[in-house]
Parts: C-alpha cells; structure tokens; sequence
C-alpha cells in the first residue's frame, strides 16, 4: 500500500467482538483458572463430608454473618451457603485476584501488551475486554461453589423444605432461586474488587505484585472491618456488606438491606475503572 492510498476501513464492533471471544476462551483454557475452579469445588464437598463424619462443636463467631453450618445435617442445601461463607473472605478473592493478575500487567509480563495496543482496538476496548473476563470470573466463581454444595449437600444429607433465617419454611426450588440471587449479589461485590484489581494491573508489570496487593487489600479490608474502634471507616470498606448476603435468606426478603452493599460496590467499580483509564490511557507501554 502506498503512502497516498488510504488506510483500509476497521470494523471495531465485529473485532471487538472476536477480541472478547479470544479472551474469554484464553482465560478458559488457563490451567492454573481450571485448577482455582477446581479447587473453589472442593471445599464444600470437604466441608459436607467433614461434617457428614463429626459434626462440630462451634460454628461461626463474632462478625462471621449468618450460621449455616449448624442446618446443614437437616438439609444439605445449606452446604451451599455454608461454602460461600467460607471462600468468601479469601478463596473467591483469589481468584478473581489472579484475572486481575493476568488482565493487563500479565501482558506486559509476556510481552505481548505492545502488541495488542498495535492493532486497531484501542486502549479503551482493551480494558473494556480485560474488565469482561474479570466479571466472567466473579459471577462464575461463586455459581462453581454453590453448585458444588448444593450437589454434595443434597447427596449426603438430602433436602426437602429450607427453613429461612426468619423461621418460615419454602420449597427447595424457591430456595435454589435465593441461592442463585445469593451469587448474583456475591458476583456483583466481587466485580467491584476486580474494578480495584484492574487498576492495579496498570500499575506493574508484574502479575503477581497485583494479586497479592490486591489478596492483601482484600484481607486488609476484612480486618479493619472487625475494630469497633473504625467504625467510622466501616461503611467505605469495600468488603464490609459481602456478608449481606443473608438478607436473601429472610422471609420476605429485605432489598432495602442489600442496597448499601450494591451501592458501595457500584462507587467502587465507577471509580476504579475511571482510575484504571486514566493510568493506562496515559501509559507508555514498552513490552
């Protein structure tokens, strides 16, 4: 092509879409995210067998939200949400630490981030992509895990009607629906932790610095919200409402108690992307 001849038309929509797919494929077929999801599975099978074998002594604690645990011998759907309140303040932070990883300072790591930026996609659409497989991440990870308890729950305890935390009692399928908004809300708080971790990405290119300032964040965040001393701080921390999630389990079920988690993560993920654009639109990208 000759100087004088113009450039041939780009169809952003149709590449962005092959982008998308591209990523999201890429992100499927990582063995260390097959494993996490694996290993996100395991934990409430060990879980219903550990207290299919001895039931403990003591369950939850001190700020540790709702007991499912102590249900669980009388319905097996409870493992579900005995799970969920065991990944969530470390295991599903993880994982969606390492696609935050991965998203932009692990192409910079593999030297493959330059090249991206070569072809007619944009730094924009860049993020927009990256910041989708995040989110496929978030909603996927707490699915695998209820869907593992509510399976191994059911096998080795059974089912049957579900008592809610207000005392009446619902079918199972309505309560397989409050499982499944459970994990949307949970999907909804972990993608406002992945708006945190994309940004982070920016900052390295070192895909292990951002998953574990973001795992230390994560934990950080947990910590500060059990000193009474901080409570005047309690209310901005991003993971002071996850274990919110309990409203769902209430009869009838209280949307107002959901709205201050759901907003805070909205504030979060508005303001994090718009950090994560403004550092990466301005970047110098060598690798």
């Amino acid at each position: 092509m000759s100087p004088a001849e113009p450039a041939p038309p780009v169809v952003r929509g149709r590449f962005s879409a092959r982008f998308l797919a591209s990523e999201l494929r890429l992100i499927a077929a990582r063995r260390r995210n097959q494993a996490g999801l694996a290993a996100l599975a395991a934990v409430p099978v060990v879980l219903a067998v550990a207290i299919k074998v001895a039931a403990p002594d003591r369950q939850g604690g001190p700020g540790a939200g709702p007991d499912f645990f102590a249900q669980i011998a009388g319905n097996g759907f409870f493992v579900a949400l005995a799970g969920l309140s065991v990944e969530l303040t470390l295991f599903l932070p993880i994982a969606v630490a390492m696609l935050c990883g991965d998203a932009v300072a692990g192409e910079a790591s593999q030297g493959t981030l330059r090249y991206l930026l070569t072809v007619p996609v944009g730094r924009i659409r860049l993020l927009a992509v990256k910041y989708a497989g995040i989110l496929l991440g978030a909603f996927l990870a707490p699915l695998v895990v209820a869907a593992s308890g509510v399976v191994s729950g059911l096998l080795l305890f059974g089912g049957g009607d579900v008592t809610t935390l207000s005392g009446s009692r619902i079918g199972l399928g309505a309560a397989l629906l409050r499982l499944l908004a459970v994990c949307v809300y949970l999907g909804v708080c972990l993608a406002a932790l992945g708006a945190v971790g994309l940004f982070l990405s920016t900052l390295t290119e070192q895909p292990m610095g951002a998953t574990i300032a973001l795992t230390m964040l994560t934990v950080a965040s947990f910590v500060l919200g059990q000193v009474p001393q901080l409570d005047w701080l309690h209310p901005y921390l991003l993971t002071q409402h996850w274990r919110d999630f309990g409203e769902l389990l209430r009869d009838p079920v209280s949307l107002g108690a959901l709205r201050p988690g759901l907003l805070t993560a909205l504030a979060y993920i508005v303001v994090f992307l718009s950090a994560a654009w403004a550092r990466f639109a301005g970047r110098d990208v060598t690798s």
